[in-house]
């Protein structure tokens, strides 16, 4: 598999070699070790989450404090997404901006996002979603960002109509939580992954 850094430090696009003759294709959807070269640390799976959406879903902008909050590894095993990772991390250089990856069942591409990343997940045609998790959902702890501030501006694809829910809607902007003191530092998201690669 090629593994490739997004923009946003943290951030990888994961792309699997496939294997096709006539009985159909086969590909590694997920390699601990090639990660661990990549990230510097094993990605521990303790939750598994699997998202059922129809055209026009758009879900996020999540991410969840430090620590120990959530990394992600996000595929799609049906339909398009446009997969976008947020820097909400204060005192990132990259601070406010995004990058994103297609996710679909050709190229079966997945996001790795490091914890204290924002995420959000948009469906442009009906499919299923699977993320594995770093750690067990933790309400307490979950964070979000709407996913229509535009002070992020996330490029949606074009004739995309969002449907979000009423938590993401009345989620703050990315403005309003900074000053909330919502937002995790890029100094703990750095100390906090520097200890899993100690482990």
């Amino acid at each position: 598999m090629h593994i490739r850094p997004l923009s946003i430090a943290g951030a990888f696009e994961v792309t699997p070699r496939q294997f096709r003759d006539r009985r159909g294709t086969f590909a590694e959807g997920f390699r601990v070790d090639r990660l661990a070269e990549a990230i510097g640390h094993e990605l521990r799976v303790r939750q598994t989450n699997i998202s059922v959406s129809t055209a026009g879903a758009l879900r996020g902008i999540h991410y969840s404090d430090v620590p120990p909050s959530q990394a992600k590894y996000v595929t799609a095993t049906s339909g398009v997404f446009i997969d976008f990772v947020v820097d909400v991390r204060v005192g990132s250089p990259t601070y406010g901006q995004w990058d994103s990856v297609r996710l679909d069942p050709v190229d079966r591409r997945a996001v790795y996002v490091a914890e204290g990343i924002g995420h959000a997940l948009a469906c442009v045609e009906d499919g299923v979603a699977v993320y594995l998790c770093s750690q067990v959902f933790n309400p307490v702890g979950e964070r979000g960002l709407n996913p229509l501030d535009p002070g992020i501006g996330l490029a949606l694809p074009e004739g995309f109509v969002p449907v979000v829910s009423d938590k993401d809607a009345a989620a703050p902007t990315l403005e309003a939580a900074a000053d909330q003191g919502l937002l995790p530092t890029l100094e703990a998201c750095m100390a906090y992954t520097a200890g899993l690669a100690g482990d």
